[in-house]
């Protein structure tokens, strides 16, 4: 399997999975030039994408999902709560490419499973996705106000994860942000934040070592990379895990494909 995160921030978010017999994109966040231009940084033609999972409705995450159906013919996939909020705002599809599944489904492409499963966010039925291809596996959780016993079930078997590591707690407390936006990140439904995510880092690395987890979705104004990744990396010490023996801990870009992973 082959894992890259093309984007990942609040500016917008679009993960590439791909197996021998099949490539897909988990959303498509910014405008469809971009995730083009991304694709090809990496040696993939879009036109062979087998299909496109939204995880939920916000702009951040669907901005290119119509324009590159429309293009290259590729199917999305979303559940029927997402499809009816997001139709209106991606432009007209195909019938053939409307494709709606089940929230906990399992939806096989070629050699590819993608199962479904319920994350905690502000809007009307957000979705992470865990993709397998025999014993492989990769999981992109991120959005996700709580990290839940759900979300920790569904990834806990994975060897590569985009993790939301969103803001940090004092940075958003003390920025720019309106009072009530400041709530709505902070809420069970909102972001996780930087010490959030490392706890969640912990429980998954004493589940089983030497997992890839990638910190991903950080706010441009409430976190800096550095932050993100030094926070989780001392909570992990605290902890007795190293991480250089235990995890491999790395950085999804806001703005270029991250690092090629093949596992």
């Amino acid at each position: 399997m082959i894992f890259c995160s093309l984007y990942s921030g609040s500016s917008g978010n679009s993960m590439f999975v791909a197996s021998d017999k099949a490539k897909i994109l988990i959303d498509a966040g910014l405008p469809g030039k971009k995730i083009d231009e991304a694709l090809k940084q990496i040696n993939q033609n879009p036109k062979e994408l087998n299909g496109i999972f939204v995880t939920h409705e916000h702009g951040d995450h669907i901005k290119g999902v119509g324009v590159l159906s429309r293009k290259y013919d590729i199917p999305i996939y979303a559940n029927c709560d997402t499809w009816d909020k997001m139709e209106s705002l991606i432009g007209k599809i195909k019938e053939h490419n409307i494709k709606i599944i089940d929230k906990r489904s399992v939806t096989q492409i070629n050699d590819l499973d993608v199962k479904a499963f319920n994350i905690p966010h502000d809007s009307i039925s957000p979705m992470g996705y865990t993709v397998s291809n025999n014993n492989k596996q990769v999981s992109v959780a991120t959005d996700i106000g709580t990290f839940t016993k759900e979300i920790y079930d569904n990834i806990k078997e994975s060897q590569v994860i985009l993790l939301e590591s969103n803001h940090d707690v004092s940075m958003l407390k003390y920025g720019p942000y309106p009072y009530s936006l400041k709530r709505r990140i902070l809420s069970e439904i909102g972001h996780l934040s930087n010490d959030d995510c490392a706890l969640a880092v912990v429980e998954l690395v004493r589940n089983g070592l030497n997992k890839r987890v990638i910190l991903g979705h950080l706010s441009n104004t409430n976190n800096q990379p550095d932050l993100a990744y030094q926070t989780v990396i001392n909570v992990l010490r605290e902890n007795g895990i190293s991480d250089e023996h235990d995890i491999t801990l790395t950085m999804a870009n806001r703005n270029q494909p991250s690092e090629y992973i093949q596992i």
